[in-house]
């Protein structure tokens, strides 16, 4: 795939010394404070961990999330390569999966078995309906090594990790390096952006959203266990007006084993 460097939009909140403020394609939601979990977050303070918020907005949200972001060009190509990487009926982890629309709904319609987890209630109840034939959880990815789902054969993340604060996003990832086997594929969706739990107006609600500029995600991404073996950066603008243009970025990866 192409590597695409696009202008960027106008339109952007800007404050003194940090980068556009970014809007969240995001489904992770949450609910109150993550449980125990194991190796991934060794080091990483738990008591920090408090979704109440983020679940509470994307409640609310429900299925007006995809009318605000009815063109997905970047997810469902990030999709198709995750899908080709893998063979027919494999285990796949939806990270923050929404509405189930188009990732987990496309991965199952290709023959894979798709577990989808977030913490928002309305999301997941919208994916279960919309992708029947999944597995949905309530869960945080703070917690996937001690709720036991994996291994996986493939990943996908997008637009979840943004909703994390920015010193938990590498714990993420290498949470999510070890729920995969071998050398697995992940599909990861970001905003560029450099900021860290920063909030933002969101479809009539706050969020808080972090991200990072492509050359210091990349660190972050291969730090954490995973080459990249493609790039996609893509210039969008949501249709709701509230919401301000963005680049997104989608990072083809394989776990280091």
């Amino acid at each position: 795939m192409r590597r695409t460097t696009p202008r960027t939009p106008r339109g952007f909140d800007r404050q003194p010394g940090r980068s556009p403020a970014v809007s969240s394609s995001a489904g992770l939601g949450a609910s109150g404070i993550a449980g125990s979990g194991a190796g991934a977050y060794n080091g990483f303070d738990r008591r920090s961990i408090d979704r109440t918020g983020q679940s509470e907005a994307f409640d609310a949200i429900g299925d007006r999330y995809d009318e605000a972001f009815p063109h997905k060009e970047g997810q469902i190509a990030g999709t198709a390569w995750l899908s080709e990487q893998l063979a027919p009926g494999s285990r796949v982890l939806d990270v923050g999966c929404g509405t189930g629309l188009p990732t987990a709904r496309r991965l199952a319609d290709a023959g894979h078995k798709v577990v989808g987890i977030d913490l928002s209630s309305s999301m997941l109840k919208l994916c279960r309906d919309n992708v029947p034939e999944s597995e949905c959880r309530s869960l945080d990815v703070a917690d996937l090594e001690s709720a036991g789902l994996g291994p996986f054969d493939g990943v996908a993340a997008f637009f979840s990790l943004l909703m994390l604060p920015r010193a938990e996003i590498p714990f993420a990832l290498r949470a999510l390096h070890g729920q995969l086997r071998g050398e697995g594929p992940l599909v990861l969706g970001m905003v560029e952006a450099d900021v860290t739990d920063f909030a933002i107006p969101f479809l009539g609600h706050a969020i808080r959203v972090s991200g990072y500029l492509r050359d210091e995600l990349r660190g972050v991404v291969q730090d954490a266990g995973f080459d990249i073996v493609e790039e996609d950066a893509r210039a969008y603008a949501p249709a709701s007006t509230d919401i301000p243009p963005e680049i997104q970025l989608f990072l083809h990866c394989r776990r280091r084993p």
